[in-house]
């Protein structure tokens, strides 16, 4: 690639397969991909026609490390300097300052809202927390051990099938995308849903473990109180959760509520792509917070400290990281290279939390390899420095959580990053186009079909072979008609 010219404002490229010159726009330091299929060329003798290479070149970025796949207005990160900012607004001043509901509207609308659309929107969440009363079924259908995140994703996307008005498949695929009064009404009614039912559904999952009956969302609590009642409610009059675990969720929740386009709100805009209902758009972003290099980080902390035991043991766990012989979990992030800003404010939460609950035992084993780390050079040259999970874990064990519940936790308020950028996607100027990122093929070339009595075996292509036990086993000892010969 050539260097742009004088005005800054354009890339040029020259191919020296062929001797052309390419002029590629750059707008918002911003070039776009396809302009490279211009660029063309003809085979060269012997190469592989899977190449395409008549087609013009293809843009390699294996997970997505430098790719822009959307417009957005919603969330900025400078992870070189730590910052993080919804629409505008540094997370520092609306941790201080704000609640999780109002940056949830901050997050969908664009705006913080007035005192009349704030209490409008805060009673259409509530209002719709209630779930239908077939979902108790549903609930009591999965194993007494299943884990809570399994149960969460299916209940999501069962939460779809509840309401036919919300399924362009049903209603037509313009159905979110019209941008008229009765698509946007219609949108809302399903943001709504989506946030009330949240807590809810994660509550539901919670009480169906402890054997107990799921309990309808109180009258005229906060988002987090509702849901710590709905959790922990055993029929006591005038229960009201502990106002600082409440508001300690509270800002934990505004923290996660939207991190730009991470694994999840892509996976969420992936499958919206499609034009799907909005409930099973945000049930597979929940799949995809399900997994450890995602919303199980807070989660692998914990393990982590249970592991190391005792202060002392740190310096031992800190050599053993350096010989690949341990993993590191609450350290580094894939974005921020210097501090996550969100760690900070944890960690003030989580004194406050302490001060009610007591400290948590791993505490001092976290503060010694905290500090540990952040002077030694080999994590400071490799820029791991505390992420938001290394203290969250904390606060949710000191609050009583199970340790699988943890990413209950994160998912909850993550719903409102995924459908903000779920709303944002089906209102963009020139429609939805569906996701279809191309692939660099190197498997084989043309072959032709062999039937399958002339073929020889191919080494290092055979399934696994299942050990089975139990009445699997014994199954493959009995004699029977129709009995497989392996």
């Amino acid at each position: 690639m050539g260097k742009p010219t004088e005005s800054n404002e354009s890339l040029t490229v020259r191919d020296e397969r062929t001797g052309k010159t390419y002029t590629i726009p750059i707008v918002n330091n911003t070039i776009q991909a396809t302009a490279f299929k211009q660029i063309k060329a003809q085979p060269k003798p012997g190469e592989r026609e899977e190449n395409e290479t008549e087609r013009g070149l293809r843009v390699a970025d294996r997970g997505f490390m430098n790719t822009a796949v959307i417009e957005s207005t919603i969330t900025y990160i400078d992870g070189d300097n730590g910052i993080l900012r919804y629409r505008g607004y540094p997370i520092e001043q609306l941790a201080e300052s704000s609640s999780f509901l109002e940056v949830a509207y901050l997050l969908i609308y664009g705006a913080l809202p007035s005192t009349r659309q704030f209490d409008l929107f805060e009673h259409e969440v509530m209002t719709h927390s209630i779930a239908h009363v077939d979902t108790e079924g549903f609930f009591h259908s999965f194993r007494y051990d299943a884990h809570p995140m399994a149960i969460l994703t299916s209940a999501f996307a069962a939460l779809g099938s509840y309401y036919a008005e919300a399924n362009p498949s049903l209603q037509g695929q313009a159905l979110f995308t019209k941008s008229d009064p009765a698509s946007l009404a219609n949108m809302d009614k399903q943001i709504y849903r989506l946030i009330g039912k949240a807590t809810t559904l994660a509550a539901m999952a919670y009480r169906v473990r402890q054997g107990r009956d799921f309990v309808v969302p109180p009258v005229g609590m906060s988002y987090t109180e509702s849901f710590l009642y709905q959790l922990d409610h055993l029929g006591e009059g005038d229960y009201r959760p502990n106002p600082v675990l409440s508001k300690a969720l509270d800002v934990l929740f505004l923290l996660h509520a939207d991190h730009e386009l991470n694994a999840s709100a892509t996976t969420v805009l992936q499958t919206g792509s499609s034009l799907v209902d909005p409930y099973s758009a945000i049930s597979t972003g929940c799949a995809s917070l399900y997994g450890p290099l995602h919303g199980g980080a807070n989660e692998a902390v914990i393990r982590m400290l249970i592991s190391i035991g005792k202060p002392e043991n740190v310096p031992a766990f800190l050599e053993a990281v350096k010989r690949r012989e341990k993993v590191l979990s609450g350290f580094g992030h894939r974005v921020y290279k210097t501090s996550d800003p969100r760690s900070f404010i944890v960690r003030r939460t989580a004194d406050e939390v302490f001060k009610v609950t007591g400290k948590d035992e791993l505490l001092e084993t976290a503060m010694k390899l905290h500090d540990m780390a952040l002077k030694d050079d080999y994590f400071v040259s490799r820029k791991l420095a505390p992420n938001v999970d290394f203290w969250s874990g904390l606060i949710y064990r000191a609050m009583g959580f199970p340790l699988d519940f943890f990413p209950v936790l994160f998912a909850v308020p993550r719903v409102v990053g995924w459908l903000a950028h779920w709303r944002q996607m089906m209102l963009q100027p020139g429609g939805v186009k569906i996701w279809r990122p191309r692939q660099i093929y190197l498997g084989a070339g043309k072959r032709e079909y062999v039937p399958i009595d002339k073929r020889k075996e191919e080494g290092g292509k055979e399934p696994s072979k299942v050990l089975h036990t139990g009445q699997g086993k014994r199954t493959q000892l009995a004699t029977f008609k129709g009995k497989t010969k392996l």
